[in-house]
């Protein structure tokens, strides 16, 4: 069994991305027959690995091929495209199941990695691979002691973005509490700039309030995610957990929000961000590409924070984790080995490197070793510090398979003020009850 190093550097709990607002999906050179092609030619040995298939995804995955084989003359790597969304992810559990799956492939990290049979459908990891991998994300990729993926991509964190001259100009500090961040609301209303943008012309937007309030959440009760898991804990009865959603009541009720908050999508969002129309938008800071994409000036005049609760001392990021790469039980032999040297190279800086020369990274690598160029934008930094400060929790979706589909309507009927904070709440826990129990869950 592969067993995770000891250290003294502090392990944070971590689990699944489900909620895939800014997915990282690996790419295809080619898309053809999904099954394993792998064997040897010219006295080498060939390998294939499954991916995504989009533009983004393709450039990244190429980026590491290229270099892998510059490395491995004697180990050729074949990229196979899958569809996103719903489709590949059936593809894989399918795949897995019949015993179909290429040598490699990258999915999931946390709960919806826990829900494709790691023990049974997925090869172990050794030492030799998983060394430089984050304490913080092994967690995410393993089943007891014993890791099976490493992490492909970088983190990001749920927060807030704010536009660092109007912070300035008004002398405000970054709040560590929900009373300093409203008081920073307040004086910013004064000054005829919009305090909080949201953009319900997208509805997942609107959801950062509440899913990006969970460190508090966690930090004020550890095991909550296993309660609410096991249908214990309830939003709208927690006083913590419920904090999201009077967030949002409050936002609206007070004015803080852009007048069109009804319509505007993220673009125009990030516009009124790095003009200084508003000065504080709750998102994922994955999301700094499509603010550069806006304004490409506008990388040293944007920060991030996490999302304030009611406790300074416990003040930390909500994290959202990289996929994981993986190899299935059905590869054996050279194509094993083979796959091996491939995660190995992954999961160091320059596997890194390889990425981050495919697209610039949108915050940390959870490797040793890898480090972000030094002209990342000041919200990858940002995001950065609280890793290396180790105050940070992963998000709920890495930690539960519970997340009801209707939430991002209930959040922009919240903040738009037309159900309350408690009913939303009350609401949403109805929500979560059905999804839990076509999931078969203990409990519910």
């Amino acid at each position: 069994m592969a067993r995770r190093r000891t250290s003294t550097r502090s392990r944070t709990l971590s689990g699944l991305a489900a909620l895939a607002l800014v997915p990282l999906t690996l790419t295809a050179c080619s898309a053809g027959s999904l099954g394993s092609s792998s064997g040897s030619e010219g006295g080498g040995t060939t390998i294939t690995w499954l991916t995504g298939s989009d533009e983004t995804a393709q450039a990244t995955a190429t980026s590491i091929v290229e270099a892998f084989e510059a490395a491995n003359p004697d180990i050729q790597v074949e990229l196979d495209g899958r569809p996103a969304g719903g489709e590949g992810d059936n593809l894989v559990k399918t795949r897995l199941q019949t015993g179909s799956m290429p040598d490699v492939f990258d999915y999931n990290s946390g709960s919806l990695f826990q829900q494709i049979a790691p023990e049974k459908n997925l090869a172990p990891l050794g030492e030799d691979v998983v060394g430089a991998v984050e304490d913080a994300y092994l967690p995410q990729v393993s089943v007891g002691d014993t890791v099976y993926g490493v992490p492909y991509g970088t983190a990001f964190g749920g927060g807030v973005m704010y536009n660092v001259d109007v912070y300035e100009r008004l002398g405000l500090q970054v709040p560590k509490t929900w009373t300093e961040f409203a008081a920073n609301s307040e004086a910013i209303k004064a000054a005829g700039i919009a305090p909080v943008i949201q953009t319900y012309g997208e509805t997942w937007t609107s959801q950062l309030f509440v899913l990006g309030d969970f460190h508090n959440v966690a930090a004020a009760q550890p095991d909550w995610a296993e309660q609410y898991t096991a249908g214990q804990a309830k939003y709208a009865t927690d006083p913590v957990a419920v904090r999201g959603f009077e967030h949002l009541q409050e936002a609206h009720e007070n004015g803080w929000q852009n007048p069109d908050f009804a319509s505007a999508e993220l673009e125009d969002g990030m516009r009124k961000l790095a003009a200084g129309e508003g000065a504080m938008y709750p998102i994922l800071s994955g999301n700094i590409t499509t603010l550069l994409g806006v304004d490409p000036t506008a990388g040293d005049r944007i920060g991030f924070f996490a999302l304030p609760g009611d406790d300074a001392s416990t003040n930390g990021l909500t994290a959202w984790y990289p996929n994981g790469v993986y190899i299935p039980s059905t590869t054996s032999g050279a194509q094993l080995e083979a796959a091996e040297k491939l995660l190995a190279f992954i999961a160091s800086p320059e596997g890194c490197e390889a990425q981050t020369q495919a697209s610039p990274p949108t915050g940390p690598y959870l490797v040793q070793g890898c480090e972000l160029p030094d002209d990342v934008p000041r919200v990858t930094k940002d995001v950065q510090a609280y890793f290396d400060a180790d105050a940070q929790s992963p998000a709920l979706e890495f930690l539960s398979p519970v997340k009801g589909p209707a939430l991002e309507q209930i959040t922009v009927e919240v903040g738009s003020g037309i159900r309350s904070a408690a009913d939303g709440a009350a609401l949403y826990d109805q929500d979560v009850e059905k999804q839990a129990q076509q999931l078969g869950l203990e409990g519910w």
